[in-house]
């Protein structure tokens, strides 16, 4: 029983959120459109505390998902990064707009 929990538990990979990469991954992919947090096409859906509360995006689960599946113009980037960018730049983002970008 102990070898068994030992293999489960090295098994299991922890991963870190890396502020810094989520900081590299938006300027490669993201900052386009949302430079300093705003939006140029759809200037009322920026990037900012408000807006990210008021449209029910001020969540990793949230920002995550809308990363990874896109939503009207924004493109979806799941095919194209990692689950461990997109969860980097899930935390920048919610970083950034909690320090008003």
């Amino acid at each position: 029983t102990i070898l068994i929990t030992a293999l489960v538990i090295s098994s299991q990979t922890s991963y870190a959120v890396n502020i810094e990469h989520g900081e590299q991954v938006f300027s490669a992919n993201c900052s386009a459109c949302h430079a300093g947090g705003n939006n140029v096409i759809m200037p009322e859906k920026t990037l900012k505390k408000e807006a990210l509360a008021t449209n029910n995006m001020n969540s990793i689960s949230a920002i995550t998902y809308q990363v990874t599946n896109g939503k009207n113009a924004m493109p979806a980037f799941g095919g194209r990064l990692t689950n461990d960018d997109i969860e980097d730049v899930a935390n920048y983002v919610l970083s950034e707009s909690e320090k008003g970008w």
